[in-house]
């Protein structure tokens, strides 16, 4: 599809989603490839909470090494003060898109932009929180964020050992990449201890993780093997550096076959919970026991944006997720058939 009609496809799932009882919704940030039409997550949260009516919104994440923390500071703080109570701000460290486009990104292109990203977190903060000291020559800006007094709820994203340490540091509620190392619950372990030893004065009181994992959801093992073919393809090939469109499940099913590989088989390292509503169902709770976390992130791509949908709809389902109260009859009737 064009990277039009996958905007507008966001919308229609965040739509669904906020109906079906979702409690948040995040959209991630991609430069410069031809799988994902996201390289603005704070562009995309307005027109999705704008569309939607209770489910939370937010960034999966902001990746701050291309950015001034002002600048995301006053894009997240006019969101909230728009959306109290629904905004999130997801922060990452990773560039999100390869070098040449990561220096595409940098405003000042004589240097390569340097690696500080703990003091750009720590300034972010310090905007919404009060916590730049009085002498910090940018303090008085925090002060003048236009959505106060409202503020996002801010998560740090992470997939190493390093991201859980800042995490527990700062008192910052923690979201593991699951689906990109599928080893962390150790790392999900860690941060908890920090976090209860460091007794931090942060963000939040309590340590708190939400756990993404991949998972595609079907009427029959069969059909969700099938859906989940795209997905396979395509992260083999991007862990041979080669950049795709997402393609039909019969093409993938095609290389896979061509290339000696499993048609049902995940890429070593990378975990997906596939199958019935009740297989996933059960899936994603292992996960969630696994590492201790309170939230499941549920990362779904496939070729056929109404397969994606229905996805969700059956693990809505699967996991009885409360429908919002918001609902017109004929939607909860639509609900109940599902």
């Amino acid at each position: 599809m064009t990277g039009s009609e996958a905007l507008h496809n966001t919308l229609e799932l965040a739509r669904l989603a906020d109906r079906l009882g979702y409690n948040r919704y995040w959209v991630a940030e991609h430069h410069g490839g031809p799988m994902l039409a996201g390289p603005s997550p704070e562009a995309l949260i307005g027109p999705i909470a704008s569309a939607t009516a209770g489910i939370r919104v937010g960034s999966g994440g902001v990746m701050l090494p291309h950015y001034s923390p002002f600048k995301v500071a006053e894009s997240f703080s006019l969101l909230a003060g728009l959306y109290p109570g629904r905004i999130d701000l997801g922060v990452g460290r990773a560039p999100g898109t390869d070098p040449l486009t990561t220096y595409a990104l940098q405003r000042d292109r004589r240097d390569a932009a340097p690696d500080d990203f703990p003091n750009q977190l720590a300034e972010l903060l310090g905007y919404f929180d009060g916590s730049l000291p009085a002498d910090h020559p940018f303090a008085r800006l925090a002060a003048f964020l236009p959505g106060r007094p409202e503020v996002p709820e801010p998560w740090l994203l992470g997939s190493s050992p390093q991201s859980a340490i800042w995490a527990a540091q700062l008192g910052l509620p923690y979201a593991f990449a699951d689906f990109i190392n599928g080893d962390g619950a150790e790392l999900a372990a860690s941060y908890r201890n920090q976090f209860a030893d460091g007794a931090p004065t942060g963000q939040t009181p309590a340590a708190r993780t939400a756990v993404a994992v991949w998972a595609i959801c079907a009427e029959t093992e069969e059909e969700a093997q099938y859906l989940s073919a795209s997905r396979r393809m395509t992260f083999r090939l991007l862990r041979m550096g080669q950049l795709i469109p997402v393609p039909p499940p019969e093409e993938a099913l095609a290389w896979l076959r061509s290339q000696g590989l499993s048609e049902i088989a995940e890429t070593p390292g990378r975990r997906a919970i596939v199958g019935r509503p009740e297989v996933v169902r059960d899936g994603l709770l292992e996960v969630a026991e696994e590492y201790g976390a309170e939230e499941v992130i549920v990362v779904t791509i496939t070729f056929d944006h109404q397969a994606r949908l229905r996805s969700y709809e059956l693990l809505a389902e699967a996991m009885e997720l409360e429908p919002r109260a918001d609902l017109t009859p004929d939607e909860r009737a639509a609900f109940k058939h599902v």
